[in-house]
């Protein structure tokens, strides 16, 4: 009776929503894969292939769309205040889209004289397989003089598709954010030198957590070790809290899977990709996998610094804002060609989280308003391995708790006024007792 109260209470406070799923009953065929959880409350809107009609998009906004193979512009509307602007887009093919290496989307900034800003682009590709990636540009409102002005801009969504794989239309998401100028006394250079190379990755026992769809329901992670499934052609999403001054170390294993050939190999068989806060592509890689077992350990990323954004290595300059740090891993779908879809395989991640946090720099207002930052709020989601919407709904029912316990405090404290009042008249109206 107390393990079944003990698991009620874990599961009302969302501590059991991290285990991965249950395995399928023998001789069960698997059903599909779960989509990408699209942004709630996300705006349709409708790319142009001219500036003329770009449709306006505006910071703090999540816009749906779809993207063929070209361009699409959208309309932006910024202000002369020292701030910069990101605008990102993911792309999420349907499940056993054709693609090949060189396919991708760009993401740039411009203005309204057909200029780039500099340094606005960002850009991904696809491996051997067709998942959701995701690319940013930006809009750097100190820095850059053709950017820095108030008035019209454009982001340009392009998406290159080779010629004999899928030119059908792909659900677009887009995302504006927005980080406040800088106040005084922050730096406008490039860093020196840091801690670099392979990271220490720990070796401790794995503790259960499944990983999400996409951005918007990717799971909480800390530094720990992590234990999740996967089925071929299936990426997970996870998120990884970094505070200024620290670094990520990251590791993903395919282990063991069941066979159904006495051989095989999949290139591209494991993919892990590292986004910004912002889902700027850091990093990504990707190794061969032949059921038996696979492992990637990406390099470490550089401290987080807000002079990062200055350097001329793509893979360092996203590394400046604090937040959160998305991971994505991919299980290629050809390894279904040579092992028991039905049956899952597990998948360990190793998180080094190195470098105790540091004061970040002066900022004319607030960054968490644009989802930048770590706050107290987000180390208890990587604690409890909480998704955004978990995390918002944990939120909503501690707030709601304390309305209701504070209600209860004064309904209690009215009726024992109410109840003092009437023994106090009760006692004025009998007047003195007889001796």
């Amino acid at each position: 009776m107390v393990r079944g109260r003990t698991a009620v209470w874990a599961a009302a406070l969302g501590l059991v929503a991290g285990l991965p799923g249950v395995a399928y009953a023998d001789g069960a065929a698997p059903g599909p894969l779960p989509t990408y959880r699209a942004a709630d409350g996300a705006q349709a809107v409708e790319g142009k292939p001219s500036t003329a009609d770009a449709p306006l998009i505006e910071a703090g906004n999540v816009y749906r769309d779809t993207l063929g193979p070209g361009e699409r512009m959208y309309r932006l509307v910024l202000d002369k205040d020292g701030s910069d602007v990101y605008v990102s887009a993911v792309v999420r093919p349907a499940a056993g889209a054709k693609v090949s290496g060189g396919d991708g989307i760009d993401v740039e900034i411009m203005t309204t004289a057909g200029r780039s800003c500099p340094d606005s682009g960002g850009r991904a590709n696809f491996g051997y397989d067709a998942y959701p990636i995701a690319a940013a540009g930006v809009r750097r409102g100190s820095e850059d003089e053709d950017c820095a002005p108030a008035g019209v801009y454009y982001a340009k969504v392009t998406r290159t598709s080779a010629k004999g794989y899928d030119q059908s239309p792909w659900p677009l998401e887009i995302k504006v954010q927005r980080e406040p100028g800088r106040g005084p006394g922050a730096p406008t250079t490039a860093p020196g030198t840091w801690p670099s190379g392979a990271p220490a990755l720990p070796g401790t026992e794995a503790v259960p957590r499944d990983g999400g769809t996409g951005f918007n329901d990717a799971r909480a992670l800390g530094a720990g070790v992590w234990r999740d499934e996967m089925r071929p052609g299936q990426t997970r999403f996870y998120r990884v809290p970094l505070d200024w001054g620290q670094q990520l170390g990251l590791g993903a294993e395919l282990a063991a899977a069941k066979m159904t050939k006495t051989y095989g190999s999949a290139s591209g068989g494991l993919t892990v990709s590292l986004y910004s806060p912002y889902r700027g592509l850091i990093s990504d890689k990707d190794v061969s996998y032949d059921g038996k077992q696979a492992g990637i350990t990406l390099e470490k990323t550089p401290p987080v610094t807000y002079e990062n954004r200055f350097a001329n290595d793509r893979t360092v300059q996203p590394v400046s804002l604090a937040g959160w740090y998305y991971v994505a891993v991919t299980m290629g779908a050809k390894v279904a060609d040579f092992t028991e879809d039905a049956v899952p395989v597990p998948l360990t991640l190793r998180l080094d989280v190195a470098g105790a946090p540091v004061k970040g720099p002066a900022y004319q207002g607030s960054p968490a308003a644009g989802g930048f930052g770590v706050g107290d709020e987000d180390r208890a989601a990587a604690r409890e391995g909480l998704t955004a919407p978990e995390a918002a709904e944990a939120a909503e029912r501690h707030s709601t708790m304390r309305i209701v316990a504070g209600a209860g405090f004064g309904t209690g404290t009215v009726l024992l006024l109410v109840l003092g009042g009437w023994t106090l008249l009760g006692r004025r109206g009998r007047g003195p007792t007889a001796a």
